[in-house]
């Protein structure tokens, strides 16, 4: 009987190309991971920067996440008249960014209330939705650590065609999101999804990169965000006064 002489070997070849590649793979993503980390610094050193030169005035409303808190940047101030408001977004952004550097973009600014959009991203690299959930977890134990019961109003992840194969990731994130608003006093979940489809579809409110918005997408975030703001802003800027 001849015996399978080449098996073996084959076999342990095969294994070893497959740990290699799988070392590889993470090689790369841990090295994407800190390139981003780098770049995403670099926006927060400069934050940090201008907030030395010029110190914002305490208790107005931070705005902070990803791109689409970024490039609310030119219209927030006048969308959300008569709330003062603060614009900390840094593009490509994750929710573990904002809790690592917790302390530099929301602590100093005792806020009267927090607008947090953030998570896709996370889902677009890849994390599972149970480690997105887990980061936004950890977000609302550092701002009750930090700044007690301040409000976090969380805008629900958007339908961009770009993504909309994530939708259904997405949606579960949304969902455990607003699942927690409905036990806690100090968060609020801003549904802006069912606004920004048409016939189950996302509407035609993006750039040509089909996931940044135009401004008719922050038209449709304005009134919803706005009046979610407004509804409690006075005991807001009362307790904010209190807190400092």
């Amino acid at each position: 009987m001849r015996r399978p002489i080449l098996r073996t070997p084959l076999l342990v070849l095969a294994m070893l190309m497959g740990a290699c590649t799988a070392a590889a793979l993470a090689h790369g993503a841990a090295t994407s991971d800190a390139a981003l980390e780098r770049s995403l610094r670099k926006e927060v050193d400069r934050f940090v920067a201008e907030d030395v030169r010029s110190p914002p005035t305490p208790c107005q409303v931070l705005f902070v996440g990803s791109s689409s808190i970024v490039k609310w940047r030119d219209h927030l101030a006048e969308d959300m008249v008569p709330l003062p408001v603060i614009n900390r977004g840094f593009g490509g952004s994750h929710i573990e960014f904002v809790d690592e550097w917790f302390d530099e973009l929301v602590k100093p600014y005792h806020p009267r209330a927090i607008v947090l959009y953030a998570g896709e991203n996370d889902l677009d690299a890849g994390k599972p939705v149970q480690r997105v959930v887990a980061d936004f977890d950890a977000f609302m134990a550092r701002k009750t650590q930090a700044l007690g019961d301040t409000p976090v109003y969380f805008i629900a992840l958007k339908p961009s065609k770009l993504r909309f194969v994530q939708f259904l990731s997405q949606s579960a994130v949304n969902d455990a999101v607003k699942e927690r608003a409905q036990r806690r006093g100090d968060l609020h979940f801003i549904d802006v999804v069912p606004y920004m489809l048409d016939h189950g579809r996302p509407k035609d409110i993006y750039e040509s990169d089909g996931l940044h918005m135009t401004r008719e997408g922050y038209l449709i975030w304005k009134p919803l965000v706005r009046a979610a703001l407004m509804k409690d802003t006075e005991s807001q800027q009362v307790a904010c006064r209190k807190r400092r």
